[in-house]
């Protein structure tokens, strides 16, 4: 599969050069020649008779960093002083850190913000816990909660390594949707262990996202921490992408002019994100679904790789019981929705779908089939990548959800309010506006998060769990 260079692998070689004319010129025909992509170029010294430069440069992957710096190297008048990964120095010492709301400058400050003034404050909180929610962080704050064992497209890391992505949605929910979102990971696979230890954590959150849980543990986690707390829990994985796929169904739908509810969906990935999926489709209509695994469609009887949640997934989809691969089930298929591995379709499963066929790709870092091979047989191609149109992203979703629960301290989030989420991100693209091209937002445009937020809210009120 072929990945166009990407911020994601960006490096900055420092360079001492020459200082003839051309030398530059050669630099830039040997990054190029490699295949990177120049980005900045800056002057941060001279010498007699040299320069030195800072020059960065996006790349596909670490190989092809390696590659360009080899190229560079075997210039003459040219050597390399210093390389740089800049996304690992944007992670250095961390990416997030706690600041204070007032300043605590003298006795005064103290006598408030600590002892003694802060008992009278936790004497008012003892006798109405809701007080909780005026007086401390609890009104605005969140969990985020993991054990490393599904994150990403890396599988089980470990919550160490998972760390760095919890940081990352941290930040997301704080830029976005101005919620302070705390990093937890956790060092147990045990279900009963995570269940008790958020269980334990939760006086301190007005919500709990579960993160990078592998399924089927999941579910279970998730059900029973729904029934045992009065705050919402939502795991991201499943429901985010979900929401998030469905806005962009609505939107891709319009555009083929194919009614939702004679769509005919096949899901690569029967885990978290596609089982989620599957029953978001369902609860909106969409009842010809087949789900494949890696081996093949699930179905009515399906004995092999099987646990509690394929079995209900093999009762309630798959409704012609076809036995067989994935390109099996794709003929004739309207929509592909993938949250699986790359590389497990091809063009010519493309073409044997329907007319006019709506791809959702959405693998990471790499989709299950690659967009020039999509793209020219599909009529609407859609990734998880910010580098192609269509960027199929929960952060569509999470920061708005979020903010429009904790405003009104929702008890849970239904149905009702993930659905409500889903045709507010729709909605905030312009039906005169939507194109092959432009079926969802941008993650950027913070209209998003505000509609949604809006959405939620209604849908919480209007469903009972909103208790504000």
């Amino acid at each position: 599969m072929s990945i166009s260079p990407s911020p994601s692998y960006s490096i900055t070689l420092r360079l001492e050069i020459d200082n003839t004319i051309g030398m530059f010129g050669k630099i830039a025909t040997a990054i190029g020649a490699s295949g990177g992509d120049i980005g900045a170029v800056d002057i941060v010294g001279t010498g007699k008779g040299i320069m030195i430069r800072d020059v960065t440069v996006n790349a596909r992957d670490e190989s092809h960093e390696r590659e360009i710096v080899e190229s560079v190297k075997k210039l003459e008048g040219v050597k390399i002083l210093h390389v740089s990964d800049r996304t690992f120095l944007l992670h250095h010492n961390g990416k997030i850190e706690i600041h204070n709301k007032v300043p605590v400058k003298n006795r005064s400050d103290l006598s408030m913000v600590y002892t003694p003034g802060v008992a009278r404050v936790c004497l008012a909180i003892h006798h109405d816990k809701e007080k909780a929610y005026r007086f401390t962080l609890k009104r605005n704050s969140i969990a985020i909660v993991t054990d490393g064992s599904a994150v990403l497209g890396l599988g089980d890391i470990g919550p160490e390594a998972a760390l760095p992505v919890m940081e990352g949605k941290s930040m997301l929910f704080k830029e976005f949707a101005n919620i302070d979102a705390f990093p937890l990971a956790l060092s147990t696979r045990n279900s009963e262990d995570i269940i008790r230890t958020i269980k334990f954590i939760s006086p301190a959150f007005g919500g709990i996202n579960l993160e990078d849980i592998s399924a089927p543990r999941c579910f279970e986690i998730e059900e029973r921490l729904k029934k045992e707390l009065d705050i919402p829990v939502f795991h991201d994985d499943q429901h985010g992408t979900a929401i998030v796929v469905l806005a962009a169904l609505i939107n891709a739908a319009k555009v083929v002019k194919k009614n939702m509810g004679g769509l005919k969906a096949v899901i690569s990935g029967a885990g978290a994100a596609g089982t989620a999926c599957c029953k978001i489709l369902l609860n909106v209509g969409i009842k010809d679904i087949i789900i494949c695994d890696k081996s093949g469609a699930i179905y009515k009887g399906r004995k092999e790789n099987m646990n509690p949640m394929k079995n209900w997934l093999s009762e309630n989809t798959n409704p012609g019981i076809l036995k067989g691969s994935l390109s099996d089930a794709m003929r004739g298929a309207d929509v592909f929705i993938g949250v699986s591995a790359p590389d497990v379709m091809t063009s010519s499963d493309v073409k044997g779908m329907a007319s006019d066929p709506i791809i959702f790709a959405l693998a990471n870092p790499e989709p299950e089939i690659a967009p020039e091979d999509a793209l020219p047989y599909a009529r609407i191609f859609a990734t998880g990548r910010s580098d192609y149109p269509n960027q199929i992203n929960n952060m569509l979703c999470f920061p708005g959800l979020f903010r429009g629960l904790l405003d009104v301290r929702a008890k849970e989030v239904n149905y009702e309010i993930k659905l409500a989420a889903a045709y507010a991100i729709a909605s905030a693209v312009d039906e005169k506006d939507l194109s092959e091209d432009y079926i969802v937002p941008s993650i950027f445009d913070r209209k998003v998060v505000e509609g949604v937020s809006s959405a939620v809210i209604e849908a919480a009120h209007r469903t009972g769990v909103a208790r504000k």
